[in-house]
C-alpha cells in the first residue's frame, strides 16, 4: 500500500508538471524568431503575401496565441499533437517512429556509463592514496570537461576514418537487407560509437560520485566495526561500503537518465542516428512548432517517468525511508 499511494501521488504531480511544461513550451516556442509559413514559402519558391496568408490560415497560425494554445491543449488531451508542417505527417507518428532508436541509444549509454562509472569510482576509492587512483580521477575529469560534439567527431575520425574499425554514421547498413540476428548485430555495431560517446561524459560523473560516496561511507562506525572483526577488505568494500555508497548514486542515475535524452541531440546529429534528438534539430531548423512541442512533451514525460522509477527504487534500496512522503 505505501508504494501504491506513493505512485498515485507522483502521477498526480506528474500530470500537473506536464501541463505546466506544455503551456511554458508553447509560449517559449512562439516567442522565438522565425515564421514557419515564411520557411515553407521559401522552400516552395513563393514569396507573395497571399501565399503566406494562405499557409498561416491552413495551419492556424493566423489565430491569436490564446486560441492556438486552447486548440493545442485540447488536442494533447486527446493524444493529438497536431500535424508537422515540414514532414507532412502527424506529429505523434513521427515521434513514435523515432523514439525506439533514441531509447536504444540512451539505454545502452546509460548501462555503459553507470557500470563503468561505478567500477572506476570503486577502484579510485580503493586506491585513493596511490598514483593509479589519481590517474582514474584525472581521466574522469578529462571526459567530463571535453565537449561532447568534439569527442563524437574525434571518435569518427579515429575509429571510422583512420582505423576503419566501426561504421561512422547511421542506424544500420543502408541497402544490406539484413534480417533477424544479422540485422540486430548490424545495429549493435552501429550503436557502439554513439553509445560510448554519450556514455563517457556521464561515466565521469558516476566515477566522481562513487569515489566521494565510498570515501565518506568508509569513515562510518559500522565500517570500523567490520574492520575490527577482521573481515576481509574485499568483503568490507562490497558488502558494507559500496552497498551503502550506492544510495546517492541511485538518485543521480535517475536524474542523469532523463538528461541523456537531451544529450542525445548532439550525438544523434553527429552520428546521423535516426532518433528524436536529430528530429528535434531538424524541427528547430525548419521552425516546425507542432513537432518541437511534441518532442519537448515526450522528453519531459521521459524525465518524469525516470524520476518516478528512481523514487520507487530508492525506497526499495533503503528501507529507512519506505514511509517517507
Amino acid at each position: 500500500m505505501p508504494y501504491v499511494s506513493l505512485i498515485l501521488g507522483r502521477i498526480i504531480k506528474a500530470v500537473i508538471v506536464l501541463l505546466a511544461i506544455l503551456v511554458f513550451n508553447f509560449f517559449l516556442i512562439h516567442a522565438a524568431p522565425g515564421d514557419p509559413a515564411a520557411v515553407m514559402a521559401g522552400e516552395a519558391g513563393a514569396t507573395d503575401q497571399q501565399f503566406l496568408d494562405d499557409l498561416r490560415e491552413r495551419f492556424g497560425l493566423d489565430q491569436p496565441l490564446p486560441v492556438q494554445l486552447w486548440r493545442y491543449m485540447s488536442g494533447v488531451l486527446q493524444l493529438d499533437f497536431g500535424y508537422s508542417y515540414r514532414q507532412q505527417m502527424p506529429v505523434l507518428d513521427l515521434i513514435l517512429d523515432r523514439l525506439p532508436a533514441t531509447l536504444l541509444l540512451t539505454g545502452a549509454a546509460f548501462v555503459i556509463s553507470l557500470s563503468l562509472g561505478i567500477l572506476a569510482g570503486t577502484l579510485a576509492a580503493m586506491r585513493a592514496k596511490r598514483p593509479s587512483g589519481s590517474i582514474i580521477m584525472g581521466l574522469s575529469l578529462l571526459f567530463y570537461a571535453t565537449p561532447l560534439y568534439w569527442v563524437a567527431m574525434m571518435a569518427v575520425l579515429v575509429f571510422s576514418v583512420a582505423l576503419d574499425w566501426l561504421p561512422a554514421y547511421g542506424y544500420s547498413t543502408v541497402g544490406a537487407g539484413y534480417t533477424g540476428l544479422v540485422h540486430a548485430g548490424d545495429v549493435a555495431v552501429h550503436l557502439i560509437l554513439p553509445a560510448l560517446t554519450l556514455g563517457l561524459f556521464f561515466m565521469a560523473v558516476y566515477t566522481r560520485m562513487t569515489r566521494t560516496s565510498m570515501l565518506s561511507v568508509s569513515q562510518q562506525d559500522f565500517v570500523k566495526t567490520a574492520r575490527a572483526k577482521g573481515l576481509a577488505p574485499g568483503i568490507i568494500q562490497r558488502r558494507h561500503i559500496l552497498r551503502n555508497a550506492l544510495l546517492p548514486i541511485i538518485t543521480l542515475a535517475g536524474l542523469q537518465a532523463g538528461q541523456m535524452v537531451g544529450g542525445a541531440v548532439l550525438t544523434e546529429t553527429v552520428f546521423a542516428w535516426p532518433g528524436i534528438g536529430r528530429l528535434m534539430y531538424e524541427a528547430l531548423m525548419q521552425r516546425d512548432y507542432n513537432l518541437l512541442l511534441g518532442i519537448f512533451f515526450f522528453c519531459a514525460l521521459l524525465v518524469i517517468l525516470f524520476n518516478m522509477l528512481t523514487d520507487v527504487i530508492y525506497r526499495l534500496a533503503d528501507p529507512r525511508i519506505k514511509e517517507a512522503a
